[in-house]
């Protein structure tokens, strides 16, 4: 093979590899849990795969931008779970923060796994149109922690 063709060949493969993985970036990203607000099921530290563009479902573990970080704290990211989809009834302890019984189109209701936490009872309503995506694996963790 002469010179020209061992480097059409080395750009044409660092094309494909760039190429495969802006086609990943584009369908997960990878967030890390900042707080204890999901847990014991995911822990300060810990690392998400995210499937972005995911169907969500009632249960699903979502990433979603933080509906209060203007007047909160600079956290632009939000891990909760999914407790009421779009026409499902409000759940009761919900109804406080939110003027209606049964959930909007486009909205969902999500709580936080954690004893404390900020969830739809303090926020109300996540949009549908700020969720990043869905939770599809996890936790990993950047800390030592014997977990495999």
């Amino acid at each position: 093979m002469t010179y020209l063709r061992r480097t059409a060949a080395v750009v044409a493969a660092g094309a494909g590899a760039v190429g495969a993985v802006l086609a990943l970036r584009s369908r997960f990203a990878l967030v890390q849990v900042t707080g204890s607000s999901m847990a014991p099921t995911y822990r300060d530290g810990d690392r998400l795969l995210v499937r972005r563009r995911a169907p969500v479902r009632p249960g699903d573990a979502v990433v979603f931008r933080n509906p209060v970080a203007a007047l909160d704290t600079d956290v632009r990211w939000l891990v909760k779970r999914v407790t009421a989809m779009p026409g499902a009834p409000v759940p009761p302890d919900v109804r406080p923060a939110v003027d209606t019984t049964r959930v909007p189109p486009g909205c969902l209701v999500v709580r936080g796994d954690g004893a404390r936490t900020q969830d739809s009872r303090h926020f109300g309503y996540v949009p549908l149109a700020s969720v990043l995506g869905v939770v599809t694996t996890g936790p990993t963790s950047r800390r030592n922690t014997g977990r495999p």
